[in-house]
């Protein structure tokens, strides 16, 4: 049986999330052994008692076979923090969810990612923001991220796909459940062109209470976030606020000063966000600018000044993201950014928990080396 298969039956019991998780690998070494092991054995690994009455009712109500032939019917992959392509921006949040599952394909170039989200009650103004901006992230190589829903998300998928680049979906429900219901085409398209993901299993409704950690998922998955329009109270600044806790870059959109819609983002740039006059700010600050470039030659030498700082800061160690931050003095958002693209370009690897390592052994000729 697939070990995946054990991740999922984990997935199934309420309470069971990142923190529960680790602690299970670290007791049991696999969530195989941890999903057979006794009552007395996941006390013993912290578990508490709701949770292990929890673990034993899952255990008798789900077969594992009928969930792997489910899954395969409806062309649903399983992503565990174990697997290679695990998303590399998601994998360096604090907690980052322990399962996804997609519909679709995930690509490396799908690490240089920025999300773009907002309202639902979208004016025309944010309209015309949103598909500028995803036309011209999508035309740069750059995979447009936002959560499937009414207004500036749907808007930024759409441009982003008519311009003939990729985007990701991260929805608050199953990748099997299509909210809003008059979705279902974009959504075709989006697992043409890019992927639905959740990290809710499969046949779960679209709770109110899904969204917030659904919104940590979006801004964990992207460089940056630009909220484009948003209210004082929009899920959108849920969005901008995980970002900035992830170390990630928040832009948002000036807006109408009268505009109710703008009243969230004229704040969050009143609070410190960049301000977002044109796309090309984003592809500037990030560093972006070059990245279909990049992506179509996938040189081997490093392509900037800060590239090469950060194969010399690496040497031959093992570093975590933190510790390459500092010993380079540049800020998360940058060094993930270069990450991103030197993994991507194969100049680095991620060898797990968000530790990297130059791949090339001859550093002499880097630029400035």
């Amino acid at each position: 049986m697939d070990a995946r298969l054990y991740w999922v039956a984990f997935n199934h019991v309420r309470g069971i999330g990142a923190v529960r998780m680790r602690a299970l690998l670290e007791r049991f070494g696999t969530l195989e052994r941890a999903w057979q092991a006794p009552p007395e054995a996941l006390r013993a690994a912290g578990i508490p008692s709701r949770l292990i009455e929890a673990i034993l009712e899952a255990r008798q109500r789900l077969r594992l076979e009928e969930i792997e032939d489910a899954l395969t019917q409806q062309q649903i992959r399983v992503i565990t923090w174990e697997d290679e392509d695990y998303p590399f921006l998601l994998k360096n949040i604090d907690q980052p969810p322990p399962v996804l599952y997609l519909k679709g394909t995930l690509l490396p170039a799908d690490q240089v990612a920025v999300a773009v989200v907002g309202t639902r009650q979208v004016s025309a103004y944010g309209r015309r923001v949103t598909e500028h901006l995803a036309m011209v992230l999508a035309q740069h190589g750059v995979t447009v991220v936002s959560g499937l829903a009414r207004g500036v998300d749907a808007l930024a998928h759409e441009a982003a796909l008519n311009a003939g680049g990729r985007t990701l979906a991260v929805l608050g429900n199953g990748v099997d459940v299509i909210y809003p219901p008059e979705h279902q085409r974009l959504a075709a398209r989006i697992g043409l062109q890019g992927a639905l993901l959740s990290d809710y299993p499969p046949g779960t409704p679209p709770e109110a209470t899904n969204f917030p950690p659904r919104n940590r998922i979006i801004s964990g998955l992207a460089l940056a976030t630009v909220v484009v329009e948003a209210g004082e109270k929009s899920g959108a600044l849920i969005t901008a606020t995980f970002a900035a806790e992830q170390g990630r870059e928040v832009f948002a959109v000036p807006g109408n000063i009268t505009s109710p819609a703008s009243k969230g983002t004229n704040r969050l740039i009143a609070n410190g966000a960049r301000p977002l006059l044109q796309p090309e700010d984003v592809l500037e600050v990030l560093d972006l600018t070059q990245v279909q470039h990049q992506q179509a030659v996938r040189a081997l030498l490093p392509g900037n000044e800060v590239e090469a700082a950060l194969l010399r800061v690496m040497g031959d160690q093992v570093l975590s993201v933190d510790e390459i931050c500092f010993l380079s003095g540049l800020s998360a958002e940058k060094v993930l950014a270069n990450l991103a693209m030197m993994e991507l370009k194969g100049l680095v690897r991620n060898v797990g928990g968000a530790n990297f390592t130059v791949l090339r052994e001859d550093t002499s000729f880097y630029v400035g080396g």
